[in-house]
Protein backbone atom coordinates (compact mmCIF):
# COMPACT_ATOMS: atom_id res chain seq x y z
CA UNK A 1 0.00 0.00 0.00
CA UNK A 2 1.76 2.82 -1.32
CA UNK A 3 1.17 6.41 -3.14
CA UNK A 4 3.99 7.44 -5.82
CA UNK A 5 3.93 10.84 -7.29
CA UNK A 6 5.08 12.24 -10.38
CA UNK A 7 5.58 14.93 -11.98
CA UNK A 8 7.15 18.54 -10.61
CA UNK A 9 10.17 20.36 -11.83
CA UNK A 10 11.87 23.16 -12.56
CA UNK A 11 9.17 26.16 -13.83
CA UNK A 12 9.19 29.54 -14.66
CA UNK A 13 6.79 32.25 -12.84
CA UNK A 14 3.63 32.12 -14.77
CA UNK A 15 3.87 28.85 -15.75
CA UNK A 16 2.07 25.44 -15.40
CA UNK A 17 3.22 21.82 -14.15
CA UNK A 18 1.19 18.86 -13.22
CA UNK A 19 1.57 16.57 -10.56
CA UNK A 20 0.28 12.99 -10.29
CA UNK A 21 -0.30 10.20 -7.02
CA UNK A 22 -0.60 7.12 -7.87
CA UNK A 23 -1.95 4.42 -5.40
CA UNK A 24 -0.34 1.25 -5.99
CA UNK A 25 -2.49 -1.70 -3.51
CA UNK A 26 -5.72 -0.15 -2.26
CA UNK A 27 -8.46 1.92 -4.50
CA UNK A 28 -7.64 5.52 -4.40
CA UNK A 29 -11.47 6.41 -5.24
CA UNK A 30 -12.51 5.23 -1.64
CA UNK A 31 -10.22 7.61 -0.12
CA UNK A 32 -9.95 11.42 0.27
CA UNK A 33 -6.85 12.90 -1.20
CA UNK A 34 -4.83 15.79 0.23
CA UNK A 35 -1.67 17.82 -1.09
CA UNK A 36 0.35 19.66 1.03
CA UNK A 37 3.43 21.41 0.61
CA UNK A 38 6.33 22.28 2.65
CA UNK A 39 9.41 25.20 1.81
CA UNK A 40 12.48 25.52 3.07
CA UNK A 41 12.04 27.28 6.20
CA UNK A 42 8.20 27.00 6.48
CA UNK A 43 6.01 24.81 7.97
CA UNK A 44 3.98 22.17 5.73
CA UNK A 45 0.54 23.76 4.49
CA UNK A 46 -2.06 22.18 2.77
CA UNK A 47 -3.11 22.97 -0.57
CA UNK A 48 -6.45 21.44 -1.09
CA UNK A 49 -8.03 18.04 -0.63
CA UNK A 50 -10.55 16.38 -2.99
CA UNK A 51 -13.01 13.84 -0.26
CA UNK A 52 -13.75 10.30 -0.76
CA UNK A 53 -16.08 10.13 -4.05
CA UNK A 54 -15.53 13.66 -5.28
CA UNK A 55 -18.17 15.53 -2.95
CA UNK A 56 -15.91 17.94 -2.07
CA UNK A 57 -12.65 19.40 -3.35
CA UNK A 58 -11.49 22.47 -1.19
CA UNK A 59 -8.30 24.73 -2.03
CA UNK A 60 -6.14 26.79 0.38
CA UNK A 61 -6.80 30.71 -0.18
CA UNK A 62 -2.78 31.10 -1.13
CA UNK A 63 -3.84 29.14 -4.41
CA UNK A 64 -7.50 29.29 -5.41
CA UNK A 65 -7.76 30.05 -8.99
CA UNK A 66 -4.87 28.68 -9.85
CA UNK A 67 -4.51 24.84 -8.76
CA UNK A 68 -6.96 22.24 -9.67
CA UNK A 69 -7.36 18.86 -8.10
CA UNK A 70 -8.71 15.76 -9.48
CA UNK A 71 -8.96 12.45 -9.99
CA UNK A 72 -8.01 9.70 -13.15
CA UNK A 73 -9.50 6.93 -12.16
CA UNK A 74 -8.66 4.92 -15.06
CA UNK A 75 -4.71 5.00 -13.55
CA UNK A 76 -6.10 5.43 -9.82
CA UNK A 77 -4.57 8.28 -9.44
CA UNK A 78 -5.19 11.59 -8.17
CA UNK A 79 -3.77 14.90 -10.24
CA UNK A 80 -3.12 18.55 -8.38
CA UNK A 81 -2.95 20.67 -11.57
CA UNK A 82 -0.65 23.87 -10.80
CA UNK A 83 -0.74 26.80 -12.96
CA UNK A 84 0.23 30.81 -12.82
CA UNK A 85 3.23 29.64 -10.63
CA UNK A 86 4.85 32.29 -8.44
CA UNK A 87 7.84 31.89 -6.67
CA UNK A 88 6.48 31.71 -3.09
CA UNK A 89 4.93 28.08 -4.79
CA UNK A 90 8.44 26.74 -4.56
CA UNK A 91 8.55 23.59 -2.60
CA UNK A 92 8.33 20.28 -1.98
CA UNK A 93 5.08 18.60 -2.63
CA UNK A 94 3.10 15.74 -1.13
CA UNK A 95 0.02 13.78 -1.53
CA UNK A 96 -1.57 11.48 1.26
CA UNK A 97 -4.47 9.09 1.49
CA UNK A 98 -7.28 9.09 4.18
CA UNK A 99 -10.64 8.72 5.26
CA UNK A 100 -11.51 11.93 5.30
CA UNK A 101 -9.80 15.24 4.42
CA UNK A 102 -9.54 16.52 8.42
CA UNK A 103 -8.06 12.89 9.18
CA UNK A 104 -4.94 13.21 6.64
CA UNK A 105 -2.21 12.98 9.54
CA UNK A 106 1.03 11.19 10.06
CA UNK A 107 -0.99 7.50 10.07
CA UNK A 108 -2.03 8.42 6.52
CA UNK A 109 -0.48 6.72 3.75
CA UNK A 110 1.82 9.23 2.08
CA UNK A 111 4.22 9.85 -1.20
CA UNK A 112 7.28 10.70 -1.54
CA UNK A 113 7.61 13.82 -2.08
CA UNK A 114 8.13 15.51 -5.05
CA UNK A 115 10.03 19.79 -5.84
CA UNK A 116 8.09 22.04 -7.32
CA UNK A 117 10.80 25.32 -8.15
CA UNK A 118 9.71 28.41 -9.84
CA UNK A 119 12.49 30.49 -10.73
CA UNK A 120 13.43 32.67 -13.90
Amino acid sequence: VRLVQSGGGLVQPGGSLTLTCTASGFTLNYYAIGWFRQAIGREREGVGCISERDVTIDYADSVKGRFTIARDKAKNAVILQLSSLEPDDTALYYCAAEFGCDKIGQGSVWGQGTQVTVSS
